[in-house]
């Protein structure tokens, strides 16, 4: 008995520091990425030429989709590591603030590869159509779009009789799957994400294949339309990684039957950094890393303090 006894105090002790390493990591993570992001958007609201350009009003709604995201999902990832069990409001909540913020990200991509073909293949007519009120109102509709698809799927969810539940506390930890009640909420949402998504990814493809034409014509810009390329083609990318958020459940359960349950954990940490953080910094890296324009505020913002720094050491040596 006394054996059995410490084997099982060693296997939770094990558990617990497991929990404790997988969490900081996801924790870590999650707070790199959220500075990262919110030094990008901070740059794009500091200068008028950003608040004023269309590309970057639609950069910045992506990075708030995606830091809003990337937050939500590291509350999901502490609460089901360390068991905490809410009620079903509190976690159709979560789960709701969720799927609009995965909804606005590649709604957000299309309308930046459109802006992309409109300034590649239509120049001199970029300018009367991507305009900041025509883009305000796309931004609109991408956030009231998803906040209605939201709003239905609440609608088919509170059809579920709760008040025959002897309590509102959810008999497990909170998840998309484990707040869909209903069949016909699964193939809702089943439906509406690969309409969404498809249909993200064929925009993306055939804005990418008319920049491509449109690079072969002599009347258009070589360098323009092959940073286009390279832009949409990242685009595409980074709607790939986020549809795979999506196979995280279903690579979990594959995980879970062929490892052992420290290799799992372990493992569970890893790919919810890769299928969910990073698709949601891809947009900073893009265009932190590849626009002109951002990179020299961002190098004077991380510069100018070293700078100043220096001046006043030399300052007071002379002195």
């Amino acid at each position: 008995m006394l054996r059995q006894a410490s084997s099982r105090s060693n296997v939770t002790r094990l558990g617990l520091v497991e929990r404790v390493l997988s969490s900081s990591v996801t924790s870590v993570a999650c707070l790199v990425f959220l500075f990262i992001n919110a030094v990008m958007m901070f740059t794009l609201r500091s200068k008028r030429v950003f608040r004023e350009t269309s590309r970057y009003i639609l950069l910045f709604h992506l990075l708030l989709a995606d830091t809003l995201q990337m937050a939500i999902s590291q509350v999901l990832y502490l609460m089901h590591a360390y068991r905490i069990i809410p009620t079903y409001p509190q976690c159709g909540v979560l789960v709701m603030l969720t799927n609009l913020t995965n909804d606005i990200s590649p709604l957000v991509l299309v309308a930046m590869s459109l802006e992309r073909y409109v300034a590649v293949c239509h120049p001199l007519r970029h300018a009367s159509i991507i305009t900041v009120r025509n883009t305000g109102a796309a931004v609109l509709s991408a956030w009231t779009f998803s906040f209605f698809q939201v709003l239905t799927l609440v609608l088919i969810m509170v059809q579920f009789p709760f008040d025959e539940l002897e309590s509102l506390r959810m008999p497990e930890q909170c998840s998309s799957a484990s707040i869909i009640l209903l069949p016909v909420s699964d193939h809702y949402r089943t439906g509406y994400t690969a309409f969404l998504f498809g249909s993200a990814s064929l925009v993306i493809v055939c804005s990418y294949i008319g920049v491509a034409v449109a690079a072969r014509s002599a009347s258009t810009d070589g360098e323009s339309a092959r940073k286009a390329q390279k832009t949409l083609l990242l685009h595409l990318l980074q709607l790939g990684l986020t549809v795979l958020s999506a196979l995280y459940n279903t690579t979990l359960m594959f995980m879970a039957r062929v490892t052992s349950w420290v290799t799992f954990i372990r493992m569970q940490s890893f790919m919810f950094v890769c299928f969910f953080f990073m698709p949601r910094c891809m947009g900073s890296l893009i265009y932190g890393l590849r626009d002109q324009t951002i990179r020299a505020v961002l190098t004077h913002y991380f510069c100018c303090p070293s700078k100043v720094a220096v001046a006043h050491v030399k300052a007071g040596i002379a002195s």
